[in-house]
């Protein structure tokens, strides 16, 4: 089972029949759910992450006021809730995964992530914001919401990015795209860099997956989960596999012996089988910004659409 379902369950056992029976004069005032940090929260869970911080558990979340009164008592009632539950052990938690369940404070538990309460606000503070801590406040699941302030700071956002920030970012990651893998790559194994050219292949994968997701209009996870997620993406779904063929390519090394500083300057190593592969993962991300109306070039080289796609804005 799934740690969202097992989390839904375990609240409709235990969760509600506690702040019914001990905290109805306020239980209007909560929210209940399981968002935030861990693979459980984003449904990408599976047999190796039940080794920590996993189990039956659930968040509570409660406005600063009604924390600083009711916070210690219904965490009490909380650790007091049966530990197994549906054969599933107790969750055990790290150090690094204490905080992440239980009755926590609304305002504290945003704050933590977007370092606000709200949903930021100006073009600067949405770019101050780490991509992957907007993913991790808006995965999950709400169960109830009798008050509303948790899903309404949850549902602005959702709404995405607005068009200034959603442009920059796609800008920002095609650059990077496109000078580690078009570029950086060839020169590294050109002078036999083995290390950089590896580094900047894993740039290149990293923000390939990045414009995939920013092209869906989805907040893109941790490193962690960014290939498991791409799955799910109606949009570019297919490069996360052809990113996995990178690494069945017969190693490179060969095609680049006796190279010279002026060769595959103005022409691709075709003799690499990575060059091809990441060529037609560009190919692509080029074919979306056409659909999407980000660009009208055919071009393969990332680094000349910016223009027209800055020019969006």
């Amino acid at each position: 089972m799934q740690g969202l379902e097992l989390a839904e369950k375990y609240y409709e056992a235990y969760g509600r029949p506690m702040l019914e029976t001990k905290f109805a004069d306020v239980i209007d005032q909560t929210a209940a759910g399981l968002v935030g940090q861990g693979s459980e929260c984003f449904g990408f869970d599976d047999a190796i992450s039940t080794d920590h911080d996993f189990g039956p558990s659930f968040c509570i979340w409660l406005p600063r006021k009604i924390y600083a009164q009711y916070g210690a008592q219904m965490q009490e009632a909380y650790d007091a809730l049966p530990k197994e539950f549906m054969g599933y052990a107790g969750r055990i938690c790290e150090d690094r995964g204490q905080g992440r369940v239980g009755v926590l404070c609304l305002e504290d538990f945003y704050t933590g992530l977007l370092g606000a309460e709200w949903p930021p606000e100006t073009i600067q503070d949405w770019l101050a914001v780490d991509e992957s801590d907007l993913a991790t406040a808006t995965n999950g699941r709400v169960f109830e919401d009798r008050l509303g302030a948790f899903s309404n700071i949850r549902t602005g956002l959702l709404q995405y990015y607005p068009q200034e920030v959603w442009i920059r970012r796609i800008a920002q990651s095609m650059a990077k795209a496109a000078q580690s893998g078009q570029y950086n790559y060839a020169r590294a194994m050109k002078r036999g860099d083995r290390i950089t050219a590896e580094l900047f292949l894993a740039e290149f994968i990293r923000e390939a997956m990045q414009l995939v997701y920013l092209l869906n209009r989805k907040y893109a996870p941790y490193g962690k989960w960014m290939r498991k997620g791409i799955q799910e993406l109606s949009v570019g779904a297919e490069i996360g596999d052809m990113l996995e063929l990178l690494y069945q390519v017969p190693d490179p090394a060969a095609a680049w012996e006796g190279a010279s500083a002026d060769d595959y300057v103005y022409c691709l190593n075709t003799d690499d089988g990575r060059i091809l592969i990441i060529e037609a993962v560009c190919n692509i991300l080029v074919q979306i910004l056409n659909e999407k109306g980000l660009s009208d070039k055919q071009d393969n080289f990332l680094q000349n659409h910016l223009q027209t796609v800055l020019e969006k804005i």
